[in-house]
């Protein structure tokens, strides 16, 4: 890391107000070359409002932006690009229709002497700027074709063409698989090498621990801190030091684990199968007990998930829940037999965003609080509020759109409609993808409440440390089978994947 000249970018004394909310206040941070430098802290605490004016979208009310020690105004995004910073958005920003190499090309398309779009010359470019970042990727295949992964290298590809001296990743991985990753991981290392500046925002404390050199922490707006990532002795940085800043108190124990012993099996499946590579699998879930689904992505874990919520139609098997054999055709149906589900994606398959959080809270649960047809809205309003004081949710009102709810409180919404409909079976995939680390404490603790109330409960998640760190078992699925049931106590990441990457199976045949 180089510490020599001015930083690469500046901020010096940055504030933003949204009505009557401080987002920003006096807020200073700088970016020094050949280094990557990670902002973390709860979802609003101000991170995203800091890119944003210093990638152009927004003005700040107070303060100056500094490229190379020289003061710059940042007026449109087009302004920020021209003084040499790119930002990667978590939300990927290409054209679905359009081919990679058009994609790459986007205002600065070539063209012959008669004007007109030289193809040859921009699939030359496309080539040249994809190897540049080793995607190898044909630039003539239509970018929405490629996974996330993929596409989000082209959108590097397109930002490290522009010669940028800074660039901001949001959230880099959030879609990401391991492989996926990890190849992203050797490109920020080769950036940084090569002189530049990233900013890179993770909620994930394990990939802030593998790539940054300084960490900055924001809560509520301001700047608590930034630390040295690589100091030693007494100024060695712990995990726990950077959540204390995070959350202003200590979490010593993340997952929150308890010893207790399940109860009888409340969930009995058996030779489930969707007839397209999902399956035969065969498992149970005792009540109180939660179990975990992990692997790789692919593995089939969230289509497991789905049969069992009636979302996908099942083309064999045996489900039984309470002692009832269940043949489940909708989600619909499955909430009446008692089972609920919190899927993958809140915003795509859980939430309506222009909706009041009561109303996204109680949709499914309506007929809880209706005689004869006519709601009796006293007692729903104070069945939401029950719910929302046990799971801390924050909202200035219950009447409030849930689209301006944090990413964890609005986990919590669908967390608190679960609640409310009382399953015996509770499947929850991914309960904490883009949300912080107090908040995804807290859904920790939401989870551990509910398995204590004897609901079975079913995990899918890609984190391993939170699939061991709240689990009781875990069952491993490799190719759209189960190829290993391990007790989270017993289990390792490194034994854990050995059985999900089929290590263990090679040598066990050898």
């Amino acid at each position: 890391m180089s510490n020599s000249g001015p930083p690469l970018l500046e901020v010096v004394g940055i504030s933003k107000r949204f009505g009557a909310t401080q987002a920003l206040s006096d807020v200073s941070f700088d970016l020094r070359a050949g280094e990557v430098h990670a902002l973390m802290g709860e979802n609003g605490a101000g991170k995203s409002t800091l890119m944003k004016i210093i990638s152009g979208n927004y003005q700040p009310d107070h303060g100056d932006i500094l490229i190379n020690g020289e003061k710059a105004v940042m007026a449109s995004p087009r302004d920020a690009m021209t003084a040499g910073i790119g930002i990667i958005h978590q939300e990927l920003n290409t054209f679905p229709e359009m081919t990679v190499a058009e994609n790459l090309a986007i205002g600065h398309e070539p063209v012959t002497a008669l004007g007109v779009l030289d193809r040859r010359k921009m699939l030359a470019d496309a080539r040249e700027k994809l190897e540049r970042v080793g995607a190898k990727v044909n630039p003539r295949l239509p970018i929405g074709q490629l996974s996330v992964g993929m596409q989000q290298m082209v959108e590097i590809a397109r930002a490290v063409a522009e010669d940028v001296q800074v660039l901001v990743l949001d959230e880099p991985t959030a879609a990401l698989s391991m492989s996926e990753s990890q190849h992203l991981f050797g490109l920020i290392r080769q950036m940084r090498d090569r002189g530049m500046g990233l900013i890179y925002i993770s909620h994930r404390m394990e990939e802030v621990w593998e790539l940054a050199d300084r960490v900055t922490v924001f809560r509520d707006g301001e700047l608590v801190g930034t630390r040295d990532m690589r100091a030693e002795g007494e100024a060695k940085v712990t995990p726990n030091d950077i959540v204390k800043m995070m959350v202003g108190r200590d979490v010593e124990d993340l997952y929150g684990h308890e010893e207790h012993e399940p109860g009888a099996p409340r969930l009995e499946v058996t030779d489930l199968s969707d007839g397209n590579g999902i399956g035969p699998v065969s498992f149970d879930v005792r009540a109180g007990e939660i179990v975990s689904l992990v692997g790789l992505i692919g593995a089939g874990r969230t289509e497991v998930g789905r049969l069992l919520y009636g979302a996908d139609r099942r083309a064999s098997g045996r489900v039984v829940l309470d002692g009832r054999n269940l043949e489940v055709q909708s989600p619909g149906q499955a909430v009446r037999e008692g089972i609920g589900m919190l899927p993958e994606s809140r915003k795509d398959q859980a939430l309506f965003l222009d909706m009041s959080v009561r109303d996204n809270t109680a949709m499914s649960t309506l007929d809880q609080f209706s005689n004869f047809g006519v709601l009796n809205f006293g007692s729903l309003k104070n069945a939401v509020g029950r719910i929302f004081e046990q799971l801390s949710v924050r909202t200035s009102s219950q009447a409030a759109e849930s689209r301006s709810l944090s990413g964890g409180n609005q986990q919590k919404l669908v967390l608190g409609r679960l609640m409310l409909e009382k399953p015996a079976l509770m499947i929850l995939d991914e309960p904490t993808r883009g949300v912080d680390i107090g908040a995804k404490s807290e859904i920790y603790r939401i989870i551990k409440e509910i398995a204590k109330t004897g609901t079975a409960v079913l995990v899918i998640s890609s984190d391993l440390p939170e699939a061991l760190g709240i689990s009781d078992r875990l069952l491993v699925m490799r190719e759209g089978r189960i190829v290993a049931e391990m007790d989270a106590g017993d289990a390792t990441e490194e034994s854990v994947m050995e059985h999900a990457t089929g290590v263990y199976a090679e040598t066990q045949e050898s």
